[in-house]
């Protein structure tokens, strides 16, 4: 994968694209705790999704960039 994706001119990383990749797969997972009633059992709720999207990420990243 390039270092740098050229949008409309503009140089963006491309760590970018796995991290909109990531939030989107944090968004499904996200609503699936809320639906099953994850969140009744974590002592932080706001500090669980921000580890969770960290972990999807490094996870995605290390899949990518071997």
């Amino acid at each position: 994968m390039p270092r740098e994706i050229s949008l409309f001119g503009i140089l963006m990383p491309s760590l970018l694209v796995v991290f909109l990749l990531s939030a989107s797969i944090h968004v499904g997972i996200d609503w699936l705790c809320g639906h099953f009633g994850v969140y009744r059992h974590v002592w932080h709720r706001s500090l669980f999704r921000l580890s969770l999207l960290v972990c999807i990420f490094g996870a995605v990243a290390l899949l990518i960039y071997r």
